[in-house]
C-alpha cells in the first residue's frame, strides 16, 4: 500500500492578472505565502479554478516553476494539465514535471471521448510524466460503477480521483472496490465533512482560496474523532460556499478575493468580473460569518 499523495485541504489556487491581463506574479507570491502560513496541506495551480484553459503553456510553466521555488518542498505541488489534445497533453505533462510539479491534475479532454479514448489519452500522458495524477471525475461518467474505474487504474501514475460531484454513494462505492489503492478527494466544497466520512482523504478547494486555516481544520478535526466540529463549520460555511458557486468558477471567488483586499484581479475572457448582485451576495455571506465570529 503507497501512502496518501497528500491528506487534508489543497487550495485550488486562482492565477491573479494584473490590470494589463498579464500574471501578477507579485501578488501570487502573496497568495502562496498566505496560504502556507494557514495551514494548507498542498496547492493546486493552474487547474480550473486557476483558469487553465485561458493560460499559454509558458504561463502554466512559469507559473508552477515560480510556486516550487516559493513552495520549497513544504507542501506537495499539484499542477493542472490535460485540458488539450493528447499529444500536446503528454508534452504538457512531461514540461510540468521539469517545471518542478510533484503531482499531475488531470483535467478532461476538451471534447467527450469514449471509455478506451480516455485510457490512451492518459496511458500516453503516463509515458511523458513519471508523476502521479489525480483525476478530474468530470472526465468520468461517475454514473458507471465503480469497476468501470479498473482499466483507468492499470495505468500505474494514477493513484487517486477528485470527486467533482458530492455524491457520498459514488465515493463509498469506490473505497469498496479499491480500498487504498485510490486516493479520492472531495472536489466539492459544499460536501467536503460528508465525503471524508464516505471515505475521502481530503479534499481540492475553491473555499480554501478565502479560509485555508478553516477548510484544513474540517479535515483535520473529523480525522482527529471531532466529527461533530468539522460538520457545524461545514454548515456554518455553507451559505458561502453556495454564494461562490453562483456563477462560473472562478468568478465568484475572485470577487469575494478583491472584497477581501487580495487584489487577484478579474478574470480573463470569455470569464468576466462578478455581477452587482453576486459581490453584494458575498459580501453579505462575508459578514455574517464574520457577526458569528466564524472568521475574523
Amino acid at each position: 500500500m503507497e501512502e496518501h499523495l497528500f491528506v487534508g485541504a489543497a487550495t485550488a489556487l486562482v492565477t491573479p492578472f494584473d490590470q494589463a491581463g498579464q500574471v501578477n506574479y507579485k501578488i501570487l507570491e502573496k497568495l502562496i505565502d498566505y496560504q502556507l502560513s494557514h495551514g494548507c496541506d498542498a496547492l493546486l495551480m493552474c487547474a480550473e479554478t486557476g483558469e487553465n484553459a485561458a493560460l499559454s503553456i509558458q504561463e502554466k510553466l512559469s507559473i508552477v516553476s515560480f510556486a516550487a521555488k516559493r513552495i520549497c518542498k513544504r507542501v506537495p505541488l499539484i499542477a493542472g494539465t490535460g485540458n488539450s489534445g493528447t499529444a500536446e497533453a503528454a508534452k504538457e505533462c512531461g514540461a510540468l514535471e521539469e517545471a518542478g510539479a510533484n503531482i499531475l491534475f488531470m483535467l478532461p479532454p476538451p471534447y467527450p471521448c469514449p471509455p478506451r479514448g480516455l485510457y490512451l489519452h492518459y496511458a500516453a500522458c503516463a509515458k511523458a510524466a513519471k508523476l502521479p495524477f489525480i483525476l478530474s471525475s468530470a472526465s468520468i461518467d461517475t454514473a458507471l460503477p465503480a469497476e468501470a474505474y479498473e482499466r483507468l487504474l492499470k495505468i500505474k501514475n494514477i493513484r487517486a480521483v477528485s470527486e467533482l460531484s458530492g455524491n457520498a454513494e459514488q465515493c463509498i462505492r469506490l473505497k469498496s472496490v479499491y480500498g487504498d489503492h485510490l486516493d479520492i478527494y472531495s472536489g466539492c466544497d459544499a460536501m467536503n465533512a460528508p465525503l471524508l466520512g464516505a471515505g475521502a482523504c481530503g479534499c481540492i478547494s475553491v473555499l480554501s482560496n478565502l479560509f485555508p486555516h478553516i477548510v484544513h481544520d474540517i479535515c483535520t478535526r473529523y480525522f482527529t474523532g471531532d466529527a461533530e466540529r468539522s460538520t457545524q463549520l461545514q454548515i456554518q460555511l455553507f451559505p458561502l460556499i453556495e454564494a461562490l458557486s453562483c456563477e462560473t468558477n472562478p468568478i465568484p471567488v475572485k470577487a469575494a478575493m478583491n472584497l477581501m483586499g487580495r487584489n487577484v484581479g478579474s478574470p480573463r475572457l470569455p470569464l468576466c468580473p462578478a455581477e452587482k448582485q453576486t459581490a453584494e451576495r458575498l459580501q453579505k455571506e462575508l459578514s455574517a460569518l464574520r457577526a458569528a465570529k466564524v472568521i475574523e
